[in-house]
This record gives C-alpha cells, structure tokens and sequence, in this order.
C-alpha cells in the first residue's frame, strides 16, 4: 500500500488548544468556532432560525440547508453583475415546486432551491461551496449561486443577501424536504495561498486478489430518500466490479465509485479540496465532493489509512483506466486556526474509510 504523507501534529484533541487572542486575523479557511462566532454575530443567517434543523457546523465548513420550494428550470445560469437571482430566473423558470411534505426531484432535470442561509460577510472573506460528500455519492450534481454571482460556488468578500443552491440529480431521483443538507460553504479569509498539491491515483487491485475495486451505478433505479441513512438496498442500485488485470473501462456518461489508491491524511492545522487534474488526461471526470476537512485520514481523529472515495463519470467515448492512474489533486491550505474539533473525532460514516457508498446504502450488496 503506498501512502501519501503530508505535514502532521502529534498529540490529542484536547491538546489544541486556541491561543490567546493577539488582535491579529490571521489569513486561511476558518475553523469550526470561527463559522459559530459568524453565526452568532448575524454574518450567517438562517442557521440557527430554525429548531428543527440547529446548525450543522464541521470542522471547516457549515452545511447548507435547503428551503421550502423548488424551481424547476429549462436552464441553469448565473446571474451576472448587478442582477439579482430572482430577476434573472423568471426567464428560465419552467413551475415551482412545494418540498414541505417532501418531493421528487427527477434525474435529468435541474432546480433551483432558495436556501435556509443567508449572508453578511465581512469584506476579508470569501464563501467556498461544494456538494457534500454523500452528495457526490449520489451522482446529485449541486453549485451554489448568489446576487450578482458570476461563478458558481464562490461567494465574494463582503457580500450580503440569500443563497440558492442548484441541483440535479443526474442517476437516481431523489426526494428532498426543507433542512437537507446536500452542501457545504467555507469561509477563508484573505487571499488564497495553497500550501501544497498532491495528485491522487486510481486503485484498481484492491486490498485482496478478487476483490471488488468500484462500484457502477445502475440505471432507472428506485428513489433515495435523502434521509433514509442506512435503507436501501445497495444491490438494487449499485453492481459491483472487479479488475483482475488492474484496467477498467469508462463507459461514456456511466458513474461510477472507486478508491484512491493512497491513503490520506489532512494535517489538523490544514484543509484541502480535491480538484481536476490536466484535462488531457482522460475523457472522465473524478470528483464531485471536493472538501476534506483537519483531521481526515489522522490517527488522532482514528482515521489512520482512510482513502479519497472518487465519485467518477465518463465522458464522450469509453476509456481506459489503469491502476495507479493519477486522476485528481488535493490542494492543501492553511486554517486560519486549528479547529477545535477534528473530522471524525465525534464520529463520522467517513473516517477511515476504504471503498465505500454513501450512507445512504447498506452496507453489503
């Protein structure tokens, strides 16, 4: 097994401590106490209006709640500078959709979902989206957009107004309520400065001979219930696959789950995202959730040998993967602060984690 070893601290949880306060703000993604004190201070709004869904806030990130309707659109779009979101959807919306009591969202069809947050951000800092992790697992294709955005998943300093997050489902539908959390935001503070990067290969052998190296979507499967943790049956959505020759092949516009084939840890004091390597590479794409918070992968957090779960898609025409490909890249940066709670610390269905689907699914098939 090979291993990528990255800068890490020894100790205890309860080791990391935060200094006395000097005055002086320092630059990189803020922890976990820092995103509570924005949402105290009314910089996050909405997270902790609603008792039924109290804040869900990481290490690095906060989860993004979805409000109470949906638009079905004929297009997705940003809206530019100077427009609002609301003035600009009137021309691609198609009809709304109640989620009160839980609805549909079909595959191949894309939404617009106000979100339960809205901001007020300071001007040093910058909101970072990106689907959750068991977002990505389920093939549901999510990017956030606000007023006068004119990138997807990115929230410029000092803007203040609402949130939406677009959403479409691309393999199995899904049904969704007000509360689910299908996406994550991060708050960095000053510019961005990427300590290191580090390309992450495929893993096509296994831990075993014979075992099973990935997981391929089936089509026209049945519903998931975004909140049914733990209730469908992975055989009825998922088939198995095996490489005994250490090659698989892509097949254009099918998804599929595979392994990295090293082992991560993310420093206590970091975070990273993965992120596409030259395209040059390959005709697929090999991430969808990109976040991966201080402490994944670290044996003080019990994630020692945790792998990078790649949801991955091809594209355009069938190709050949290989073990030990280099498909993606983490790209590491600085905390503004060490959080006071490390990934998996309080328990995660991630952390040191090998092969594995969404939690969605049990576990055998």
């Amino acid at each position: 097994m090979i291993k990528v070893m990255y800068r890490f601290v020894q100790g205890a949880v309860a080791q990391y401590a935060l200094p006395a306060s000097t005055g002086i703000m320092k630059h990189g993604i803020l922890p976990r106490q820092d995103i509570a004190a924005l949402v105290a201070g009314g910089a996050i709004s909405g997270s902790s209006d609603d008792a039924a869904h109290p804040p869900s806030i990481q290490p690095a990130s906060l989860d993004l709640c979805l409000g109470d309707s949906a638009m079905r659109l004929r297009a997705s779009f940003l809206p530019g500078p100077n427009k609002s979101v609301t003035e600009v959807v009137s021309s691609v919306v198609m009809h709304e959709i109640d989620l009160t009591n839980g609805a549909v969202l079909e595959t191949g069809c894309v939404y617009l979902i106000p979100l339960k947050e809205g901001l007020n951000l300071p001007n040093d800092i910058v909101g970072l989206a990106n689907p959750k992790s068991s977002t990505g697992r389920l093939d549901v294709f999510t990017r956030v957009i606000c007023d006068g955005g004119e990138k997807f998943d990115t929230i410029p300093a000092g803007y203040s107004g609402p949130l939406y997050m677009e959403v479409a489902p691309r393999t199995f539908p899904i049904l969704a309520r007000p509360g689910d959390r299908l996406g994550q935001i991060r708050f960095r503070r000053g510019v961005h400065r990427p300590l290191e990067t580090q390309h992450v290969s495929i893993d096509l052998k296994g831990q075993t001979d014979g075992a099973i190296i990935g997981y391929r979507a089936k089509r026209h499967s049945g519903l998931v219930d975004l909140r049914g943790l733990n209730a469908h049956k992975a055989s009825e959505y998922w088939e198995p696959l095996f490489a005994p020759n250490g090659t698989l092949v892509l097949d254009p516009e099918e998804f599929y789950i595979l392994a990295s084939r090293e082992a991560v840890e993310i420093p206590v004091d970091q975070a990273a995202e993965m992120a596409p390597i030259a395209p040059e590479i390959g005709e697929f794409r090999a991430h969808y959730a990109g976040f991966f918070d201080p402490g994944f992968g670290a044996d003080v957090a019990g994630g020692r040998g945790s792998r990078a779960v790649l949801e991955v898609r091809g594209r355009d025409v069938p190709f050949l993967l290989r073990h030990g490909q280099a498909v993606a890249k983490l790209v590491f940066e600085p905390m503004s602060d060490t959080p006071d709670t490390l990934y998996g610390a309080q328990g995660s269905h991630y952390q040191n984690q090998g092969l594995r689907l969404s939690k969605h699914f049990k576990s055998s098939l």
